[in-house]
C-alpha cells in the first residue's frame, strides 16, 4: 500500500494512493498514521478493511494539498556520510560506524510545501534520501531480524544549513532542524512494495538540473546494518524515521560551492517511492 496524507496544514486526514493513481479518504477506520497505527499492525487491519469497504472511500481531488504521510514521529534518526562519494565531497573519511544525529521532528512538512531559508543563513543545502519508517517497538534488533521491524519507505529531502551544521560549535542538529527542513513523502510505501531497498536509485534536481544521481546500493552501511546498529543505543518506537544519508552532489561538495536562494526549485524522487517539489523561499 501507499500511505498519504492530505488537508490542510495540521488538519491532515489519511488516505491511500491506489495503483490507478486515484487517492481516498480512509479516515473512517483511522484516525491517522501515528505511532498507535504504526504499532499496532494498523497497515494489516487497513488493508483486510480496504477488501471490504474501498468502493465506498471518498476520492480525494488531485487540486488537495498533500502533507507529510505520517503523524510528527517521536524522532528523526539521521545517518551521516553514509555512501562514500558524499564523504569525500564532503572532506571526511568514510566512517568505520554509522555517523547518528538527529533531525528535529519540527521540521517536517509535506512533499510540496516551501522550504524556507532561515534567518541568517547563507548555507542552505540539498539532500536526497531515503527514510525508513519503523513499525514495530526495536530494541537490540540482529540485521537478519531488521527488516522486519520496517513498516516502509519515503522520500525525504535532508536540507541542511551548512554554516550552522559544520561553522557554529556544537552538534549537526543546529544545521539540521530549522522549520521546513523535513519535507517528507509524497507516500509512505509499505514494506512489501519494495523488494530491495538497498538498490534503489534516487536523484535531485535544482531549478532543473540534476545535482544528484545515485543508488543505495552505494550505501556504505545498508538498511538492515543502520536499523540494527541505531537499536544498540536507543529504543525505536513505531512511526519514527531514520534518515539513511545522501549520495554525492550537494551544493556543499561543488566547486564553489552553491547554496539555495530565493526561488530555487527543488525537485526530487527515488525509485517506487514518488516525486516531490519543493520551492525556496527566503525567511521573512
Amino acid at each position: 500500500m501507499k500511505l498519504i496524507r492530505f488537508g490542510e496544514i495540521n488538519k491532515e486526514k489519511p488516505g491511500i494512493l491506489l495503483p490507478n493513481g486515484i487517492k481516498v479518504d480512509v479516515s473512517s477506520f483511522i484516525s491517522d498514521y501515528n505511532e498507535e497505527f504504526f504499532g499496532n499492525n494498523g497497515i494489516e487491519k487497513l488493508e483486510t478493511w480496504l477488501n471490504e469497504n474501498q468502493d465506498s472511500c471518498p476520492i480525494v481531488d488531485d487540486e488537495i494539498r498533500l502533507g507529510a504521510p505520517l503523524v510528527r514521529p517521536s524522532k528523526i534518526v539521521c545517518v551521516g556520510l553514509n555512501y562514500a562519494q558524499h564523504a569525500a565531497e564532503s572532506g571526511m573519511n568514510v566512517p568505520e560506524e554509522p555517523v547518528l544525529f538527529f533531525k528535529a521532528s519540527s521540521a517536517i512538512v509535506g512533499p510540496y510545501d516551501p522550504i524556507v531559508i532561515p534567518k541568517g543563513s547563507l548555507k542552505t543545502d540539498w539532500e536526497v534520501e531515503l527514510a525508513v519508517v519503523i513499525g514495530r517497538k526495536a530494541s537490540y534488533v540482529n540485521e537478519e531480524d531488521a527488516l522486519k521491524y520496517v513498516a516502509g519507505y519515503v522520500l525525504h529531502n535532508d536540507v541542511s544549513e551548512r554554516d550552522f551544521q559544520l561553522e557554529r560549535s556544537g552538534q549537526w542538529v543546529k544545521g539540521k532542524s530549522c522549520d521546513t527542513f523535513a519535507p517528507i513523502g509524497p507516500f509512505i510505501a509499505t514494506s512489501e512494495e519494495i523488494d530491495n531497498p538497498n538498490n534503489l536509485n534516487l536523484w535531485l534536481k535544482l531549478n532543473g538540473k540534476i545535482m544528484q544521481n545515485s543508488s543505495t546500493s552505494d550505501f556504505i552501511f545498508n538498511i538492515q546494518q543502520v536499523v540494527s546498529y541505531i537499536s544498540q543505543f536507543m529504543t525505536l518506537l513505531p512511526g519514527d524515521l531514520i534518515s539513511t544519508g545522501t549520495p554525492f552532489g550537494v551544493g556543499l561538495g561543488l566547486n564553489p560551492p552553491r547554496y539555495l536562494e530565493d526561488g530555487d526549485v527543488v525537485e526530487l524522487g527515488i525509485e517506487h517511492l514518488g516525486v516531490a517539489r519543493q520551492v525556496c523561499k527566503a525567511y521573512t
